[in-house]
């Protein structure tokens, strides 16, 4: 990133106003609302999303600020998994969880948590990377030979903790206290970019017959 800070910064502040303007077409964001992103990681939304009282929860989050300080400390970030978040219920009235959960153990888990930790009547901005089933059961296979010391890595069944379905992911939700607003996917369209993908190596190969890498997403209301 050496040297590169700029444009990620405006990569960043253009991904924080688009997200927040799409937040605000549902309803207006106050200057003191409490916003909490959860999975900041290193270019997190929230860094650039010109929230008064904003914080960023991941768990390399102390690693994040020490590499990224330019604008890593423009919010305060907290050090803890998602599956337990260190807040009261009803805290925030804005929540961010954007491409995050796929890369954990407990996607259910850490939706759930998001629910708990949003305010009646707050918005909650959630995405997540759907992919075709095989890679859901190839994942499984190639975690199984790992873990008899076969160590051989397949890059498309290796790259995500959990690879969801589109049914798993909307799954997510059901039975939590939120209000779906809107719910979106591209997936159409991730099939027909996969069908035209430069073919790389042996892996690319099957992206072209099996699509990966489709979004989810979702605004809600909490009840």
């Amino acid at each position: 990133m050496r040297g590169a800070e700029e444009k990620a910064i405006k990569r960043m502040m253009l991904a924080s106003s688009q997200v927040r303007d799409k937040l605000s077409s549902f309803k207006p964001i106050s200057p003191d609302a409490r916003i909490a992103e959860v999975g900041s990681g290193a270019h997190g939304l929230i860094f650039f999303f010109n929230a008064k009282h904003g914080v960023g929860v991941d768990p390399l989050a102390a690693d994040y600020a020490s590499l990224f300080p330019k604008w890593q400390r423009r919010v305060p970030t907290i050090s803890a998994f998602g599956e337990r978040l260190p807040f009261a219920e009803q805290t925030f009235d804005v929540v961010l969880c954007d491409n995050v959960i796929d890369h954990a153990e407990s996607p259910r888990d850490i939706v759930a948590e998001l629910a708990r930790v949003l305010a009646p009547g707050g918005l909650l901005y959630f995405t997540v990377n759907v992919h075709h089933p095989i890679y859901a059961l190839a994942s499984h296979v190639h975690g199984a030979w790992n873990a008899l010391g076969v160590q051989f890595e397949i890059g498309p069944f290796a790259d995500h903790t959990t690879h969801l379905r589109l049914d798993d992911a909307r799954r997510l939700f059901d039975g939590l206290p939120l209000r779906i607003l809107e719910e979106y996917s591209n997936v159409n369209e991730a099939k027909i970019l996969a069908k035209h993908s430069k073919r790389r190596h042996l892996g690319d190969f099957g992206k072209q017959i099996f699509f990966k890498n489709a979004l989810y997403g979702v605004i809600a209301e909490r009840n």
